[in-house]
């Protein structure tokens, strides 16, 4: 038979044009293929536009949503913000993951039909991302038939290229994590009753032995483009440590991959087109939902190629191996980069039910701010390794550096003490010239003006990469830099009626607000809320909150500044009220009964 072989085409950044081919190929000779060709595709593909297209996982319904989804959702969310603020046409997908056997067995369980009972949970998904400011432009559900149709597409995409294929599985499934597994990938464990049992060595959970004829794909075909892929590719999987994770897990030959089971056991997904007695495998379904947002089969070139996934490092498999794999075989793109992060733990322990430690982000929400809880994850989480969660933590991070740093910057800069006719006011470069003149500024501030005008450079590329914790690092480094210059220079000593001083005392205000509208322009991917009072007390306009807007200080370079002069926005009181300790709630792992 002749098969078609998917041909990688590199483009120009990265590896996302394809091109096909057909050879004389047997299905069988897919796995002896260990070289694929690579040529230059049209330049259609990878020409440059402001089109950017961002991700979440589709997160599984078969409980309430924790800490760790929102943190994946805050992530994705800056970054669609901050691609806006540059001007871009961004797009930002998020939804619920709804099939599989772990959602049949808990309604069951909870003694409902699985629709119901997925409409359910993914109501709470869509309350807790309009509580948190998630600004997601499309929440899909795998339960939708615009999904429905698109994964019915990809199947007969993939079978009618040779890729699918009949067959036997015997091996190691884990139902919790909707996996199959290697023998490599499985441990001796024992369980409460003393029983022993075998789990997944990547989550913990338990495993049963499986054998079923099932459909499987040609995954073992892929490892070689994989591995082009990543190596000719650098930043397609960030950090980098995870990158190198899975070029380690390529070392080894891929098996083939099932990708159906067999509808007696799994009702609840869609049927294998022409054979009703499978089920499509709930992965290969669930990763379809980024094509089926943007239209597949359709209308998906103009968004596919310029496709983020946010994923965290427990799904890494079948972001980085599967799924690029899987569109391989389709001929479409791969997605320009796969950003992972690490997880949440309170006490070093994974959160989970039966340890009774998982945090609930409406409730911390409601009690910390919706900013506030976005600030802490965003300013604490680190990609690269594992971060515990404490209400004290975030407490003494939001007083600290919401309330008393920015907040107490803004406040003492509009109070009418200071700024009496409440204007944005006159630059003196009498007052602050250029460093060689002989001026009342000294070199530390010379030296803030550096950091400040350096942090649009810094910020962005932490934005890009997703080190979000960095860039918030930058930033509260530099409002701690323009509040000692305010305090270093004790404007409210100034004798106002001396023109020298109240030139100075006005330079000092206005360089000190420039420091503000900088600040709240780049926060606005983080804070929005809290960015938005900040701006308008500054009296910005909402066309002039824009990356491109950000030009710091132009009066100390001689330039226009279209602020000097212009009314002060209403006062609504302080930025952000500092927080006691009244109700907070560190959860804490239960004691484990004493077996009798």
């Amino acid at each position: 038979m002749r098969t078609s072989l998917v041909l990688v085409a590199r483009g120009c950044r990265g590896v996302f044009g394809l091109q096909r081919c057909v050879l004389p190929l047997t299905a069988a000779g897919w796995r002896r293929q260990g070289v694929v060709s690579y040529r230059q595709k049209s330049s259609h593909v990878c020409r440059e536009d402001n089109h950017f297209y961002v991700t979440t996982p589709i997160f599984y319904v078969n409980a309430s949503p924790h800490l760790g989804h929102l943190y994946s959702a805050v992530l994705a969310d800056c970054l669609h913000r901050y691609k806006i603020l540059q001007g871009y046409n961004s797009r930002f997908a998020t939804g619920t993951d709804e099939h599989g056997l772990k959602i049949q067995q808990a309604a069951d369980a909870a003694g409902t039909d699985p629709l119901t009972f997925c409409t359910d949970v993914s109501e709470r998904f869509r309350s807790l991302f309009s509580t948190c400011n998630v600004s997601c432009t499309d929440f899909i559900r795998t339960t939708e038939d615009r999904h429905r149709r698109a994964v019915e597409h990809f199947w007969s995409a993939l079978l009618d290229k040779g890729l699918i294929y009949k067959g036997s599985y015997e091996g190691w499934y884990s139902t919790p994590d909707e996996s199959f597994l290697t023998p490599s990938q499985v441990a001796d464990a024992v369980d409460s009753t003393g029983k022993e049992i075998k789990i997944s060595l990547e989550s913990g959970h338990q495993v049963e032995w499986m054998k079923e004829e099932n459909y499987m794909f040609r995954l073992s075909a892929f490892r070689p483009q994989l591995l082009h892929w990543l190596k000719s590719n650098p930043a397609a999987v960030q950090p980098e440590h995870f990158q190198q994770a899975v070029l380690s897990s390529l070392q080894e030959e891929l098996p083939d991959l099932s990708v159906s089971r067999q509808r007696s056991r799994l009702q609840w997904g869609i049927p294998v087109p022409g054979d009703p007695e499978q089920t499509i495998y709930v992965w290969l379904d669930a990763l379809i939902n980024y094509l089926t947002v943007v239209g597949y089969p359709d209308q998906r070139q103009q968004w596919w190629g310029a496709v983020r996934h946010v994923v965290g490092k427990d799904i890494l498999k079948f972001h980085a191996i599967y799924w690029p794999s899987f569109l391989l075989g389709a001929g479409l793109p791969l997605p320009r980069s796969i950003y992972v992060h690490s997880h949440w733990t309170v006490g070093g322990k994974k959160m989970s039910k039966s340890l009774g430690n998982v945090v609930n982000p409406i409730e911390r929400a409601q009690l910390f701010t919706t900013d506030g809880l976005r600030y802490f994850l965003l300013r604490q989480g680190v990609p690269d390794s594992d971060c515990d969660y404490t209400d004290i933590k975030v407490r003494k991070l939001l007083n600290a550096e919401l309330a008393d740093s920015l907040g107490g910057l803004l406040n003492r800069c509009t109070a009418p003490a200071l700024n009496p006719e409440q204007v944005f006011p006159p630059f003196c470069s009498l007052s602050f010239p250029p460093e060689e003149e002989r001026g009342r500024a000294v070199p530390e501030d010379y030296a803030m003006l550096d950091a400040v005008r350096n942090l649009e450079t810094i910020v962005a590329r932490n934005y890009e990469s997703l080190h979000v914790y960095r860039a918030l690092e930058a930033i509260a480094a530099c409002v701690r830099l323009t509040n000692g210059f305010v305090q270093r220079h004790t404007p409210w000593k100034l004798d106002k009626t001396q023109s020298t001083d109240a030139r100075w005392l006005d330079t000092i205000v206005h360089v000190s607000l420039e420091c503000l509208r900088v600040y709240g322009t780049l926060l606005q991917p983080i804070v929005p809320e809290i960015s938005d009072k900040l701006l308008s007390r500054l009296g910005v306009k909402a066309d002039e909150r824009a990356w491109k807007n950000l030009n710091f200080l132009p009066r100390f370079n001689g330039e226009e500044c279209v602020f000097e002069g212009r009314a002060l926005g209403a006062d609504t009181g302080v930025l952000f009220s500092r927080l006691d300790s009244t109700n907070e709630k560190n959860p804490k792992p239960k004691k484990n009964k004493k077996q009798g």
